[in-house]
Formats: structure tokens, C-alpha cells, sequence
């Protein structure tokens, strides 16, 4: 926590990996809620059309909320007025989130015409900076458009993967998307490294795995 506190502008964090299950919502609430305990001030920002962040910070309806975060890349891409505190909400743990709802499968669909597409979310994400320490974003489990975006915005990348083979295999596919936009798009990307979750560590495949990890 002392080397993320290392930063006095605001930081942008991504959290990411293809394959759901593996704790990058529950990485995004505990990392955000032990900054904000800090005395940082936090934005979640859910980019998972099934919405997990959202409800998992008390708004289960998620579907029914006016604002979410699709609602603010489609102003980017008309290139309406963004008004930052719009659609926020406070959490009483003292984090904000920008909620996420099933018209984020629609927006991704969306920036497959859109002029600048992997700058939306960026556009959005800058605009926020101003009034936050952290902004953290939950992605979804997938390579697409979305989370191309949320790797575009970010300074760096944390990756949760699970203590098992497979898991740890299949990263390397987001491992060559993270380069392939560290040099196409973003150039300060950086990871800032890989976290092991659901770990037993009584377990040889744990210990094996975390171990080729390292």
C-alpha cells in the first residue's frame, strides 16, 4: 500500500485478467476501501456489464440506475458535455463508483465505429482525475473493446490470477495485449505486478504455480 501512496497526482489503475472468478472485483472494493482508509480519495469505476462492482457495493438493480458508466462513453462519443459528479455514487465506506449496468455489452458494440475508440473511457477517466488520489477500474473478463479502453486509461495494470496451472496459463494472452497497447496506444502502461487470490497454500499445484508466477 506504501508504494501505491508513492504517487501525489492522481493514479489510474486498472484491474484486469480475461478469465472471471478470480478476484478482480474483490481486488478493486478491498484495494479501493483500504485506500479511502488512507485518506485517499477513491473512484471505482465498474466495466463489467454483469455489473459484480456495482453490487457488491449495494445497488443490485443495477439495470434501473439512470447513469452509468456506458452513459458517460456515449456522451464522449457525441462529444456532449461531461459533467464529472454525474451518476456518482457514495459509498459509506468511503469510496465513489461509477456504476455499470448490461448497456456496456451495447457500448462495446458501439466503439466498433466510433472515431478515437480506445480513447473513451480515457476521455471520461480524465475528466474525473482532478477530484481523486486513485481512480480504480473493474474489468470485465474479456479482451475486447472495453477493456482496451480501460488499459488505455490506466497508468498500470494488477492482475489477479487464481494459484492454479490453468489460470496462470491462459495470462499469457493478456500479458500480449498489455504490450501490444503499451506500444500502439498507452506508453506508460506499466504492471504493477501479478496477485495471487483464492490461494491454499497447503496445496502443491498452489505452491508450484505461485512459484512459476515468480
Amino acid at each position: 500500500m506504501s508504494e501505491l501512496n508513492s504517487h501525489k497526482s492522481c493514479r489510474v489503475i486498472a484491474i484486469a485478467n480475461q478469465k472471471g472468478g478470480v478476484g478482480k472485483t474483490t481486488t478493486t472494493v478491498n484495494l479501493g476501501i483500504g485506500l479511502a482508509n488512507e485518506g485517499k480519495k477513491v473512484l471505482l469505476i465498474d466495466c463489467d456489464p454483469q455489473s459484480d462492482l456495482t453490487t457488491c457495493l449495494g445497488y443490485p438493480d443495477a439495470d434501473n440506475l439512470s447513469v452509468s458508466i456506458s452513459t458517460m462513453m456515449e456522451r464522449v462519443i457525441r462529444n456532449e458535455e461531461l459533467s464529472p459528479g454525474d451518476g456518482i455514487l457514495h459509498h459509506a465506506e468511503g469510496v465513489d463508483l461509477m456504476p455499470s449496468n448490461i448497456e456496456l455489452s451495447a457500448m462495446e458494440m458501439s466503439l466498433v465505429n466510433a472515431m478515437s475508440r480506445e480513447f473513451t473511457l480515457r476521455t471520461y477517466v480524465n475528466e474525473m482525475k482532478k477530484n481523486y488520489d486513485y481512480v480504480l477500474i473493474d474489468c470485465m473478463p474479456s479482451l475486447g473493446m472495453i477493456t482496451i479502453n480501460a488499459l488505455a486509461a490506466a497508468d498500470s495494470v494488477i492482475i489477479p490470477v487464481q494459484a492454479h496451472y490453468l489460470p496462470a496459463k491462459g495470462m499469457t494472452q493478456l500479458i500480449k495485449t498489455i504490450s501490444k497497447v503499451k506500444k500502439q496506444i498507452n506508453p506508460k502502461l506499466q504492471v504493477d505486478g501479478i496477485l495471487l487470490t483464492l490461494v491454499d497454500g497447503r496445496t502443491t499445484l498452489a505452491k508450484t504455480t505461485a512459484d512459476t508466477l515468480r
